[in-house]
């Protein structure tokens, strides 16, 4: 009775944004009015009087971006300092899938992601891994199976399935993916395919899978929404796909209502550098898509997607989720608020868990074992993708290829696969790193043997995380000792190493429309077309 007294006026609310130009993402139109909040909650627009009022004039609100789809592991740094990042930038609410740190802990990771996004100035989601390994045979540090997934259902937090990678166990009906399908019935599920037939697309959508963040160009994005599917257009540090897809919608004046932002894998560094989810909507306004659609494709679509009943607009009844603009064409934010609190300051880190440190554990292994490379093609690199093509190995260009490995680092079989890659360019020296999607081995590209041997034996020592090795010298390293990808070191010190270690590994030759960290890490990853390496050598992925 109290609210409703306050929505009709009748009493002072709490806390009033006032004479604002408002975007109603529902009618895209600017409007000027007020806004109620009381207890983190909007609790109407129109006229109101507050306790505590914040003047608007010459601002716009408009509501807290939503990103569709990350992975909070890819960004390096422990979750709340990510989230905190982020929020300040406008992303008040995120759709998380902890599939990395479930590929190396299992459970233990999922829990340990849940507990560190339950205390922070935004509100964080929950997609369950669905394939933990990306495909079967794969060699990560778990496996879980549906028994291992239910318990986590009951968390409030916990909205769904994540991507269902594993395309081929949906067409064929397997058992375990089965299980897992019945047991998110009537749930979101996150899809990830690339290069499917209509039929296949149709079998996709049959099974209840209703997204996809791995469109790369209008065409694909355009045939999918035209079966049901949401498109998560991605734009994170390696993969790129918003210019082509925008591009594709305003060249045909599609409608943008099943279209939404997300990140996929975005490093701190970028994030601090260029934005967020605010990066996207500042990129797709550029590229033609009017502001109040843009803002619509980062708030509404996203929550309307997953059910997020109290998200996506500023209405009664929503959370008090608001971004205040100086300029909404150019996405120049002022302050953010998160449930009514202004997002701001620094998160505390706790210790933690003894069990997520110390993961890399190498098998017995020396030079010797990298020498000899049995293999017939040559993975060639496309800047801004994930995609890959493969070549003959005679029709190579052989002096500017580099060995590429992946070393099973989990302790369980220490197989080493080795093949050829082609466009990476690094010279005189190699990278390696233990954060390679999905099944977070070690992944070490290089000119020669001895720098390759050297940055993995390093990253046996740090626990895990990024290094650079030029003529026999560590010249750059990235401790990431939780789980071998992340780290409780602020962003700050984070964000400085990786900006001396990214402009090293360009002056040693990878080039600069290549990302030299994150798109190695992806390069193990067997369920992206056309070729990628394995702890068993070089797969084809079709």
């Amino acid at each position: 009775m109290e609210k409703m007294d306050i929505v009709l006026g009748k009493e002072k609310t709490p806390l009033v944004f006032k004479n604002a130009r408002v975007l109603n993402v529902y009618t895209k139109e600017w409007e000027r009015t007020d806004i109620a909040v009381k207890d983190g909650q909007i609790l109407g627009t129109g006229k109101y009087d507050g306790d505590r009022e914040i003047d608007c004039e010459n601002r716009y609100i408009v509501p807290g971006f939503i990103d569709t789809h990350l992975h909070l592991e890819s960004t390096l740094v422990h979750p709340k300092y990510l989230i905190t990042e982020a929020a300040k930038t406008g992303t008040t609410t995120f759709i998380v899938d902890p599939h990395e740190a479930a590929n190396v802990s299992g459970t233990d990771g999922i829990q340990f992601i849940l507990d560190e996004t339950e205390d922070v100035m935004a509100s964080c989601f929950i997609m369950l891994p669905s394939c933990v390994p990306c495909i079967p045979g794969e060699q990560s540090g778990a496996q879980l199976r549906a028994e291992d997934l239910a318990p986590f259902l009951s968390h409030e937090r916990v909205l769904g399935l994540g991507e269902v990678m594993d395309c081929r166990s949906v067409f064929e009906g397997a058992e375990e993916m089965m299980e897992k399908l019945r047991l998110f019935e009537n749930k979101p599920k996150d899809g990830h395919n690339t290069g499917l037939s209509e039929h296949e697309l149709n079998a996709y959508r049959l099974a209840g899978i209703q997204t996809n963040h791995e469109m790369t160009t209008y065409e694909d994005a355009k045939k999918e929404i035209s079966k049901g599917f949401y498109c998560h257009i991605r734009e994170g540090s390696a993969a790129r796909n918003l210019k082509d897809i925008v591009r594709g919608i305003v060249e045909d004046k599609g409608s943008t209502r099943f279209y939404t932002f997300c990140t996929d894998d975005k490093h701190i560094h970028d994030i601090l550098e260029e934005g967020h989810i605010s990066h996207s909507i500042r990129k797709a306004i550029g590229l033609g898509i009017p502001p109040e659609e843009a803002y619509q494709m980062a708030s509404l679509n996203g929550a309307i997607c997953y059910g997020l009943n109290k998200k996506g607009a500023i209405a009664p009844g929503k959370d008090a989720d608001l971004v205040l603009l100086k300029d909404p064409k150019k996405v120049i934010i002022d302050e953010v608020y998160h449930q009514g609190k202004k997002v701001e300051g620094n998160p505390v880190i706790g210790p933690t868990p003894e069990n997520l440190l110390q993961t890399v554990h190498l098998g017995e292994f020396t030079v010797d074992h990298l020498k000899d490379v049995d293999c017939d093609d040559i993975m060639v690199l496309i800047p801004d993708q994930l995609l890959t093509k493969r070549i003959p190995y005679e029709e190579g260009d052989h002096g500017h290829l580099n060995k590429i490995l992946l070393a099973e680092r989990h302790g369980k079989t220490g197989d080493i696969g080795l093949g050829w890659v082609q466009g990476y360019g690094i010279k005189n020296g190699a990278l390696a790193t233990s954060v390679s999607h999905d099944n977070h081995n070690i992944i070490a590209i290089g000119d020669n043997d001895l720098d390759i041997y050297q940055g993995i034996r390093h990253l046996e020592k740090t626990g895990g995380g990024y290094v650079l090795v030029e003529k026999g010298k560590i010249v750059g390293s990235l401790p990431l000792e939780i789980m071998g990808l992340m780290t409780n070191e602020s962003y700050e010190k984070v964000n400085r190493t990786l900006s001396r270690m990214k402009e090293k590994a360009h002056q040693m030759g990878i080039p600069r429309n290549i990302e030299p960290f994150i798109l190695p890490s992806f390069l193990a990853l067997t369920v992206i077309p056309e070729i990628r390496i394995s702890s068993k050598g070089m797969v084809i992925v079709k």
